[in-house]
């Protein structure tokens, strides 16, 4: 057995915490920071909503394959198999989305990029069992995220945020190096994993694997979950607080870009939440030594319930402004489009969806504190003739000068709505902090503890379920937030909403206490 007072990571170990490093960049890159704006202001309007449907589709399909997939993976040599083929298909898809230009792809490709990303978790997750021992695994577990933020997520995040900053975050060539770094990290530092790690608690292959085998185990193991009433109480628990902790990752910049905060300054606010979450990784672990896993989950949703509540403030605020700003604008549209006038184009269609395109960035300009943003902007487009050239030539003065006019007209309306943004953007660094503090310590313990209450053989299967909770919840969370939001308006709104799921997953916590305590001593006779 392994010396627990040993601090030496072995190989197996180092090796399975280094899947952190390599992965984490898709959290942060793809599904936090740097894509998520992209694809917002690339659809536009509705690309928060539309982002939000894409992330529970994907959710969806992991999580109704999720126990299928642990109990097949059980079987001896499978479940390196399995994690090898959703990596693979996680890598692939990602560097596709870089390769398209049409934002229907860009969804399509990261849905089966999520799938893959998610998949290859689960089947990580389990490993932590072969790995380690009980009394490591919050130690391993937690080193696990505190390696992901400080390496996987931080270098190449500043890596794409630097080539954003100096080519321009509007730079087709910084935007793709953004998403294509993702990939390329992400399947060099997996070696190790595919090297070093191997299955050591299995079930010995059938000489046939069937599907209604498969099935007889999800039934098995889900039975078995029923009747262990500690064990129920935390995956239910587990299913509402961490849909909280998922949706937060996975809209915060897509909501912010909604209310037209700086995507520069989300950036670098995530960018602290990363920096601040490896030492706070380590140190939830040992606060949770101290005094119980349990307690120590209750404080972080507790310090979550409040982010959601900042968030809500946050938009609530901005909203009226924004409102306001954009209902000015609406009123000089028909104006600027006088003066374009698409039909005079030989390529009118073109020239249709060029002045959509100045309006749209010509709406960010007009309310931008950047001086010299209006005389940036351009109504051109690819393959235009001679002739349509010199009408856009002529045009674009005039229609920087309508913009400056209409500046000067709202100047005061402009003001407040500035003043409103920087007291968001404010909000949404402090709770970038909060976040950085909690974020990676209710991750590892959670599955750490999980790990501790599960038979080791069939943890596969039992984290198949822990993993369908969790993905179950996150395809409520953020279909709640677009739901919400689209219904009211007011993505504010949807925001608030997420505090309802942490505090069903406190109330479960609460009363599980005992039954907790129970599972715990007879796991560590049984193993």
């Amino acid at each position: 057995m392994q010396d627990v007072s040993q601090k030496r990571f072995t190989l197996k170990e180092r090796s399975w915490i280094l899947y952190d490093w390599a992965n984490s960049i898709y959290a942060t890159n793809i599904m936090a920071a740097i894509f998520p704006t992209i694809f917002v202001n690339f659809v536009g309007e509705q690309g928060d909503a539309w982002w939000g449907y894409g992330t529970s589709l994907a959710t969806l399909i992991v999580a109704v394959l999720a126990p299928l997939l642990g109990s097949i993976a059980d079987y001896r040599g499978m479940k390196k198999r399995l994690f090898t083929v959703f990596m693979l298909l996680g890598v692939l898809s990602t560097a596709l989305i870089a390769l398209t230009g049409n934002w229907q792809l860009m969804l399509a490709f990261y849905v089966l990029s999520r799938i893959g990303f998610s998949g290859s978790n689960l089947f990580y997750d389990s490993f932590l069992t072969d790995v380690t021992t009980n009394e490591r695994m919050d130690k391993v577990s937690s080193w696990g995220y505190a390696m992901g933020y400080i390496g996987g997520s931080t270098i190449p995040f500043v890596i794409s945020i630097a080539v954003l900053m100096v080519l321009g975050y509007d730079s087709p060539f910084a935007q793709k190096f953004s998403i294509l770094i993702v990939p390329v990290w992400w399947l060099v530092f997996s070696i190790p994993f595919l090297k070093n790690v191997e299955q050591t608690h299995y079930i010995e292959r059938p000489e046939r694997i069937s599907l209604k085998g498969a099935f007889d185990n999800v039934l098995h193991t889900a039975r078995d979950i029923v009747s262990q009433r500690g064990l129920l109480l935390f995956i239910l628990a587990y299913f509402f607080y961490i849909d909280g902790v998922g949706t937060v990752i996975s809209i915060s910049t897509a909501y912010g870009t909604a209310l037209g905060l700086g995507a520069t300054g989300m950036i670098l606010a995530l960018l602290v939440t990363q920096i601040v979450a490896m030492p706070s990784s380590i140190l939830f672990a040992r606060m949770a030594g101290r005094i119980t896993t349990r307690k120590a989950l209750l404080i972080a949703i507790s310090v979550y319930m409040f982010i959601c509540f900042v968030g809500f403030v946050m938009g609530f605020t901005l909203e009226p402004h924004q409102d306001a700003y954009r209902a000015a604008f609406a009123t000089r549209r028909s104006a600027f489009e006088d003066i374009a006038n698409p039909a005079a184009f030989e390529d009118g269609d073109s020239a249709k969806e060029a002045l959509a395109s100045y309006l749209t960035a010509a709406e960010r300009a007009a309310r931008s504190k950047d001086a010299e943003a209006v005389g940036k902007l351009a109504f051109t487009w690819n393959g235009i003739s001679a002739a349509d050239e010199a009408l856009a030539a002529k045009a674009l003065p005039n229609l920087n000068a309508m913009l400056t006019d209409f500046q000067s007209r709202n100047a005061e309306e402009i003001k407040r709505y500035q003043g409103a943004i920087g007291f968001s953007t404010a909000l949404f660094w402090g709770m970038a902090v909060l976040v950085g503090t909690m974020q990676g310590g209710i991750q590892a313990v959670s599955r750490s503890y999980f790990g501790k209450l599960v038979p080791k053989k069939r943890s596969n299967e039992y984290f198949g379920f822990f993993d369908i909770f969790g993905k179950f919840a996150t395809v409520i969370g953020p279909f709640l937030f677009a739901l919400v939001g689209d219904l009211t308006g007011r993505s504010s709104l949807g925001a608030l909403c997420l505090l309802l799921l942490f505090l069903a997953g406190f109330i479960l916590l609460l009363v599980a206490k005992k039954p907790l305590e129970e599972l715990e001593a007879a796991r560590r006779l049984a193993d």
